[in-house]
């Protein structure tokens, strides 16, 4: 019994370790908002009238381009993660972005006096790289590491990361701000923090297995056993072992076989390809349009926008919304992803998100927020405010229920071996490109809209996401190598003929090197 409730350990363990870079991804999502809203910050880089109030149109300059040029270094470094990951493999390419996004965390951190924002901004650049290629990697890793069985589980704690990362900025934010809120420490704490989770990442990942599918896919079919044994806690010789084996070799040959003398187009443009990758972009252009990350990169504005004024009010409201969305997203993850289904738990939550959105708008449009007055004390969030804050703590329960996790877990489920990189890279690449646009464009949009913003979103949720939802097939249950006979690659009778020759090759070539390894013991 305990064997069979810790037989995925060693999977689990290489899913925490892989996903402390996405730590790093939530944690950069929630800081750099609060960071900009302090006041010595706006003060110490010329965010300030000359009356002593803050230049709204100059903070939301600085605020969208110290979130969104995060975004525009994660774009390519998504991009550029797929060649890389092909050819040094998952495990070390995580450690070569990992190390990338350190540099940049140093930067940011000693910004101020004569080096200016401009280290910031730099800093944020560079930083954005090393967290596109692990945002890419990284749940391609996971996912050709688990079982079918609790794959989605396990490639759904990517949201768990992300929320618990998110969490921890906005109570740095809020602790920093409210303990030493006059000095240079309200951005060098958060930011230096960064460095934290990135060395955890760094040194873990020195100690966990290749992919067995990356391995396989390279020839290196020995080594590949040998660690999905590991993973699995079984012996090389187990016949689960040995088929799950011969699946990814059949999977592989049968692809390189009918793909011969082809090359990068046939990867995007080959049968049952096109498709994926379609879904791949689109799925991360709706996400990013939700209305999520608006909130996540600028809480504290957003918080301060329905009524909860003053530094401390917003910040805490914002530390609030961070721990709902850890507990919405822990319980999902763990009791219900692979209850509901993927299309199903989409498609509940663009419902829910749009209905909440739909309410916060209303309320804003009818009780709208009086503007503080410069010098008063922050009063006191009134009925409507709070009613519009439980809206938004509501929205997030529906946010990870669906479009939070399970995009990830959706399109690391979709891909075969030899074309995962290329469909995370696009992926990732899309969530980063659509993510550069809206945390450029939100603090714009929320002052010039106000509660049409929350409308607008709310059409998007309904109209679009929650139709997108019941197009897709259904991924759970299915192994990896399923997914080319749901898309249409290949028929499925075809695949169990290849998986029949590759258990027998398997099974042939294990018995010659028991043979080999007989002899030499018998000369001895």
């Amino acid at each position: 019994m305990s064997e069979g409730r810790f037989k995925n350990l060693r999977v689990y363990w290489l899913a925490f370790v892989a996903y402390w870079g996405i730590v790093l991804f939530g944690y950069d999502t929630g800081i750099a908002g609060g960071v900009v809203s302090q006041p010595y910050f706006q003060s110490h880089f010329g965010l300030i009238n000359a009356d002593g109030t803050p230049n709204k149109t100059k903070t939301a300059d600085v605020s969208s381009n110290v979130v969104s040029v995060l975004q525009a270094g994660a774009f390519f470094g998504a991009l550029g993660s797929a060649p890389v990951s092909n050819w040094f493999g998952r495990k070390w390419t995580l450690v070569g972005f990992t190390l990338i996004f350190a540099i940049g965390a140093i930067l940011t951190t000693v910004a101020g006096g004569d080096r200016g924002i401009g280290y910031i901004y730099g800093g944020r650049v560079v930083s954005g790289v090393g967290i596109g290629g692990i945002s890419a990697v990284a749940p391609a890793y996971v996912s050709e590491c688990s079982p079918k069985n609790v794959r989605g589980r396990i490639t759904g704690l990517f949201q768990i990361m992300v929320a618990i990362g998110v969490m921890i900025s906005y109570f740095i934010n809020f602790g920093v701000g409210l303990n030493m809120p006059n000095g240079p420490n309200v951005w060098r704490i958060p930011f230096g923090f960064q460095l934290v989770p990135a060395g955890t990442m760094a040194i873990g990942l020195l100690f966990v297995k290749e992919s067995p599918r990356w391995l396989a896919s390279k020839g290196r079919t020995h080594e590949a056993l040998e660690n999905l044994a590991y993973l699995r806690k079984e012996t090389t010789d187990s016949p689960d072992v040995r088929q799950e084996m011969a699946e990814i070799e059949g999977a592989i040959r049968e692809e390189k076989e009918a793909r011969k003398g082809l090359g990068i187009k046939e990867a995007f443009f080959g049968k049952g390809n096109f498709i994926r990758f379609v879904i791949a972009f689109v799925i991360f252009l709706l996400q990013q349009w939700s209305g999520q990350n608006s909130v996540g990169y600028y809480a504290p504005q957003i918080f301060s926008s329905i009524g909860y004024s003053g530094t401390t009010n917003s910040l805490l409201a914002s530390g609030i919304y961070g721990i709902v969305k850890v507990i919405a997203t822990a319980l999902f993850v763990f009791f219900f992803v692979e209850t509901l289904g993927r299309k199903i738990s989409l498609f509940i939550s663009s419902i829910g998100m749009g209905v909440t959105f739909f309410i916060i708008g209303a309320i804003l449009k009818t009780h709208p927020v009086a503007t503080p007055v410069a010098g008063q004390a922050a009063p006191p969030p009134s009925p409507s405010s709070k009613g519009m804050a439980a809206m938004l703590y509501i929205y997030v329960c529906f946010y990870s229920m669906g479009w939070g996790p399970l995009c990830w877990v959706y399109v690391s489920d979709i891909f075969p071996t030899r074309t995962r990189h290329y469909g995370l890279a696009v992926a990732s690449g899309s969530q980063w490109l659509w993510n550069f646009v809206v945390s450029k464009v939100t603090p714009t949009l929320e002052n010039d809209l106000g509660y049409k913003l929350f409308m607008m979103f709310a059409a998007i949720n309904i109209g679009a996401m929650a139709t997108f939802s019941l197009l897709l097939p259904e991924t759970k249950g299915k192994s990896l190598e399923e997914m080319d006979i749901i898309f249409g690659s290949v028929a499925a009778e075809s695949r169990e003929a290849f998986i029949a020759k590759e258990q027998r090759a398997l099974d042939q070539e294990l018995a010659h090197e028991t043979r080999s390894e007989q002899s030499i013991d018998n000369k001895v």
